[in-house]
């Protein structure tokens, strides 16, 4: 029998790798054995490269198709522009749509407000729906005035921490932050958004894990894996210690051409996030963001991937398939009635 390690990591741990992490292309293809013609990179990406040593450390060396491979690995696929691929396919910056409540404060859903963190990450995935995000117009000194909005809107109950990545902040300041939010008496819970817990997992340290067990409001953390390859005994280890401290444990995926794309990945994912008690909770669909063409999934083929899913998977294993339109009132589940039927080539 297996003893399942669920000692935190050291303090400084997550930074000094953070340091370490790979930032040139060049780099990361000579430390996987992976020829540049293989998968043609861009050596000078306007989307900086940035990935721990511990996710690199999950890749296949010598597999230019490597999934986690493919969601850092910076390519000349990005500089393709395709019609209907823009910088902000969710509106968060289109001011008709009005989401901003204050600085670093956006409100898309009742009863829920997005608190903007940091301006980075600590991976830079190249699919990511903020990666052209206007961030030099989201950096309050304290979050004064979007803690001061949270204060006067009694029907707030969920405070989304989010960036950027929350858990690139330190110690010091994330407890400052949520000392504030707890001080609010409406809100109830306080979630956080991070890929730290899957890509760089020795940010799980004895202080963060104090600090989330002693917060008045309810603790989620939505963690983002797209692929079971993802997750090893490093990452089973961080949500233990994150169990035991009383953090309710969630996982969000965007299905990804190329990387997980099939049913029996998609399976397995779920299988081996339930394995290390986390609950699948979103499949998104792609957003369609400028760069990231080539990550794209018809809809069609989606919507039968999901329906696969059901045919293999406990309901409770099976992540709610989709997609995030500017102005709904929430995520939109995908229409799985009629597009299932559809044939995929």
């Amino acid at each position: 029998m297996i003893t399942l390690n669920r000692t935190p990591w050291q303090p400084n741990d997550w930074q000094k790798l953070l340091q370490r992490a790979f930032r040139q292309p060049a780099t990361l293809l000579a430390h996987l054995n992976i020829a540049p013609d293989a998968v043609a990179p861009d050596p000078h990406p306007d989307f900086a490269m940035l990935v721990p040593e511990p996710f690199v450390q999950r890749m296949q060396p010598g597999d230019p198709m490597d999934p986690l491979l493919r969601q850092v690995l910076p390519t000349q696929q990005e500089l393709q522009h395709q019609p209907g691929f823009i910088a902000d396919p969710l509106g968060e910056t289109d001011q008709a749509l009005d989401f901003q409540r204050a600085p670093a404060l956006m409100q898309k859903y009742e009863g829920r407000v997005l608190l903007i963190t940091t301006p980075g990450c600590a991976v830079n995935c190249r699919y990511c729906f903020r990666r052209h995000f206007p961030y030099h117009d989201h950096k309050p000194k304290n979050h004064a005035q979007a803690l001061q909005a949270i204060r006067s809107d009694n029907s707030i109950s969920e405070v989304i921490l989010s960036g950027g990545d929350p858990l690139l902040l330190g110690d010091n300041a994330l407890a400052s932050l949520l000392q504030r939010i707890n001080a609010i008496p409406h809100v109830e819970r306080i979630r956080l958004h991070s890929r730290l817990p899957i890509v760089l997992p020795q940010r799980v340290t004895q202080d963060l894990l104090d600090l989330l067990q002693g917060s008045r409001c309810s603790v989620a953390l939505v963690v983002h894996c797209n692929h079971a390859q993802e997750l090893d005994p490093q990452t089973a280890r961080a949500f233990a210690c994150l169990r035991g401290a009383g953090v309710h444990l969630l996982n969000q995926s965007v299905l990804l051409h190329g990387v997980n794309d099939e049913v029996d990945a998609l399976c397995q994912l779920s299988h081996e996030l339930f394995a290390q008690g986390v609950l699948p909770y979103y499949l998104h669909m792609p957003d369609a963001v400028s760069g990231t063409a080539h990550f794209d999934v018809m809809d069609a083929k989606g919507v039968t991937l999901h329906a696969q899913m059901r045919n293999q998977l406990p309901g409770y294993l099976l992540p709610r398939l989709v997609r995030e339109e500017p102005g709904g009132a929430s995520k939109t589940p995908m229409p799985t009635e009629h597009l299932a039927l559809q044939t995929i080539d």
